[in-house]
């Protein structure tokens, strides 16, 4: 107990280690911190290896009134704080041909960890914590460019333990293999004390708020419909400050020189001048690692695709024709990601939300693991819109860190509350309004340190939505309350007196200070102080 494993595989055979202190052998030099803050494991070979497992177990006392949370492995995974034996029960009763046919464990972990899922066993990336009350007790990994740290909690067993995904690594020179910062104390004092540690950069950036096309017309837009809710953005009780197109411009995903023709007929000029007009940053939607099987892309250039060891291309799940995985690490494509970014940048878009970023990193190589990948990947796209704001979603959250502007830290939400009975046994980042409350919730602590946190858009309209009017506040309130981007796909000309209300208060809850939050009975219960009065507000069917 409290000591590193690592298993190997060298010239002469596959090896296993335990480690608790430095230690060389003929393999590789192990510099090692094991103390109560800090633990660490870099790695000096002596021949060329290749790793098999990398992990850290320690004793931890569970009590059955301890509250845990696990960061999922990307913004879209299920990340609510929970009682130590409550399962992540996600895709586990849903049928494996349905699974495997729409690629649903693409999104997530699913198809790569191999861990077990029980009641007393929990798994999350990056960064996890332990609440008694006040008392937070933070774990958070300080090297995830090297690798994502996956953390597990064995409730019964009273173990924590921080496993690297590096599994087949190649390592030729010096690896810091683990890196984990331990820290008690306040909510505050130990979020405060991690980032510090990262030496993350606060955002630069201030909130937001906007409007994005995507939760009232989905693909279905048009210069039109555009241009008719811009014009409603007139009757938003706050002057908005980005105008975000969203997915359905483009001919097929991948495609992003062909503009709909039939949708903008004269490209999308005409609504980015109306845009600046309105004096709004006109914002666009982009998903750079990714196309789908109906596109040109795909068609023309099957040697951009990302391939697994059989040559097969790697699918990322089942939106459009299909969504594959474009390989980073192929010349071509990273010149045609930058023309693409230079070009949204000329015609005058100074915000991109940029989606599906996962799709990067699902097959490690022989010289890079995941976190690897993804990292290099985020560098590379913030380096090629310097100057110009990132919003970045579909990504795992550390590789994110001090790299984007904003970042989507749950979901999508949905215009019903929590989808179909059967569809709450999918994934773990399937769409659903109640999920993304919840997450918005319980990551809270990242915006203002990490990025601006994204909690998705609210809507306060009566149309097109089977949403109740508490669950339209209660999301509005949220996502005011805990993110840093405040975004609607409202025409805001339509807004009922009552709407235009609940948006002002919206608007002032955005000053409020969560001085607590957790989950009783499956309810989400939120405390606040706002002009030195504390309030609380549960939230509207999240106990369903």
């Amino acid at each position: 107990m409290n000591s590193f494993t690592v298993r190997l595989r060298a010239k002469d055979g596959e090896h296993t280690f335990r480690l608790t202190k430095n230690a060389r052998c003929r393999y590789f030099e192990a510099k090692v911190i094991n103390s109560s803050g800090r633990i660490s494991l870099e790695i000096i070979p002596k021949q060329k290896l290749r790793l098999l497992c990398v992990s850290y177990t320690m004793h931890y006392p569970f009590e059955s009134s301890d509250r845990i949370f696990l960061n999922g492995y990307q913004s879209w995974t299920y990340s609510p704080e929970k009682t130590i034996h409550e399962a992540d029960t996600s895709l586990k009763y849903f049928p494996d041909i349905l699974t495997r046919k729409y690629g649903l464990d693409r999104y997530g972990d699913g198809f790569f960890y191999k861990g077990k899922v029980t009641r007393s066993v929990h798994h999350g990336y990056s960064y996890a914590y332990i609440r008694q009350g006040s008392l937070y007790t933070l774990f958070g990994s300080l090297c995830e460019d090297s690798g994502f740290t996956v953390i597990e909690f064995n409730t019964s067993a009273d173990t924590v333990t921080f496993r690297k995904d590096c599994t087949g690594r190649l390592v030729t020179a010096p690896y810091k293999a683990l890196d984990m910062m331990l820290a008690s104390g306040s909510e505050g004092d130990v979020f405060d004390r991690f980032f510090e540690l990262m030496e993350i950069p606060k955002p630069s950036v201030g909130c937001k708020l906007g409007y994005t096309s995507w939760y009232d017309h989905y693909q279905e837009i048009d210069e039109l419909k555009l241009i008719t809710d811009l014009a409603g953005l007139d009757e938003m009780p706050a002057k908005p400050d980005i105008f975000q197109i969203d997915d359905g411009f483009e001919t097929f995903v991948g495609d992003w020189f062909d503009i709909d023709p039939d949708k903008f007929p004269d490209g999308l000029h005409s609504v980015v001048k109306n845009i600046s007009r309105s004096d709004m940053t006109a914002g666009i939607w982009l998903a750079p690692f990714v196309c789908e099987k109906e596109s040109k892309l795909y068609r023309e250039h099957g040697d951009w695709l990302l391939r697994d060891r059989h040559g097969r291309p790697v699918y990322a799940g089942c939106n459009w024709s299909g969504a594959y995985a474009l390989d980073f690490y192929n010349g071509q494509v990273r010149e045609y990601i930058r023309r693409v970014l230079a070009h949204y940048k000329e015609l005058g878009f100074r915000l991109f939300k940029l989606d599906f970023l996962y799709a990067a990193c699902m097959i490690p190589r022989r010289d890079k693991t995941r976190g690897e990948i993804m990292s290099e990947a985020m560098q590379f796209l913030r380096k090629e819109l310097d100057g110009c704001m990132i919003l970045g979603c579909g990504v795992p959250l550390a590789s994110a860190f001090g790299r984007v502007d904003f970042c989507r830290i749950g979901c999508d939400m949905t215009l019903d509350f929590d989808d179909k009975p059967h569809m709450r046994l999918a994934h773990a980042e399937r769409p659903s309004t109640k999920n993304t409350m919840t997450d918005t919730v319980f990551r809270r602590q990242l915006s203002g340190r990490a990025f601006l946190n994204d909690p998705d858009v609210f809507l306060l309209r009566d149309t097109n939505t089977k949403l109740t009017d508490a669950e339209k506040r209660d999301l509005a309130f949220v996502n005011s309350m805990c993110g840093g981007l405040l975004f609607t796909s409202d025409n805001c000309s339509q807004y009922s007196e009552h709407a235009k209300q609940v948006f002002t208060k919206a608007l002032e809850l955005r000053n409020a200070t969560v001085t607590d939050a957790c989950m009783c009975k499956g309810k989400v219960i939120v405390t606040y102080e706002l002009d030195g009065k504390q309030a609380v507000l549960e939230l509207a069917g999240s106990a369903g």
